[in-house]
């Protein structure tokens, strides 16, 4: 089975991808999509503290896969040798979806949404002409001054979400 559609948010840190990727998985839900999200994490992230018994299991018993279940809800730790694709995650673990809402991803072949705020005093990501901008979605931002290929959605405007919302239905989710 192919992997559902995947949008990833992708943008320096502290810049807001967090929030934006929340915000377009809820407005997307909203509309009535089937929305699945995964991020991208470092080497040290750890959803699993190591005063519980489920990191003893993986940590000290070695345990390829351990699953945490409870009534409501379901986390699955996996090891693995090589970073996966994030197609290939939604391909196995997210392929119900009707929409995938990655954060992060950002060397991805993947269609992006970067995520700019001028008054971090960093860089855009974005290059004009580069390999990764030809993946580029939209750009949200607060730079009315951005120019791209692409469409540059400003804070400012009221309806920033629907816009970008709206775009990933037509270009991602081909609806």
């Amino acid at each position: 089975m192919p992997h559902p559609p995947i949008v990833t948010i992708i943008g320096t840190k502290k810049q807001g991808k967090t929030t934006l990727t929340v915000k377009l998985a809820a407005e997307l839900h909203r509309r009535g999509h089937r929305v699945m999200t995964m991020k991208h994490g470092s080497h040290t992230f750890n959803i699993d503290p190591s005063t519980t018994d489920t990191y003893k299991h993986y940590h000290e018993g070695q345990a390829e896969r351990v699953a945490m279940v409870s009534p409501d809800k379901f986390a699955l730790v996996e090891r693995w040798s090589e970073e996966r694709t994030p197609e290939a995650i939604a391909e196995q673990y997210l392929s119900d979806a009707d929409i995938v809402v990655a954060e992060g991803f950002k060397a991805a072949a993947l269609p992006k949404i970067e995520i700019f705020r001028r008054e971090t005093g960093k860089q855009p990501l974005y290059e004009p002409g580069s390999e990764s901008s030809t993946h580029y979605l939209a750009i949200a931002t607060d730079d009315a001054e951005m120019k791209a290929h692409v469409p540059v959605v400003l804070f400012s405007d009221p309806e920033w979400l629907t816009t970008l919302v709206d775009l990933v239905e037509r270009e991602v989710m081909h609806r």
